[in-house]
């Protein structure tokens, strides 16, 4: 199956610890993808920095996050990276 969506942004490698994290240009859709071949946890945090939860991506995996527009991320490790995305169709 075909996944369909509109980059809007650069891509970035994830920041690797909560001070450095980002919004990903105030995305509110974000398309994050695993260049490694090890999984690693991504975590998705208010702007204050409170924690909303985490998730790990698995080697060479993608996937689409919904994420509050000033909503912050940042990865285990600079492998993983993200890009400011329309809402995927298809």
């Amino acid at each position: 199956m075909s996944i369909f969506f509109t980059p809007l942004g650069t891509q970035e490698s994830a920041p690797t610890s909560s001070g450095a994290a980002t919004t990903v240009g105030n995305a509110q859709v974000v398309y994050v993808v695993n260049t490694s071949a090890s999984a690693y946890l991504v975590t998705l945090e208010e702007a204050d920095g409170t924690d909303i939860g985490s998730f790990t991506v698995p080697n060479t995996g993608h996937m689409f996050i919904h994420k509050g527009k000033f909503d912050k991320m940042f990865a285990s490790n600079a492998a993983i990276k993200f890009t400011k995305a329309s809402y995927p169709r298809g």
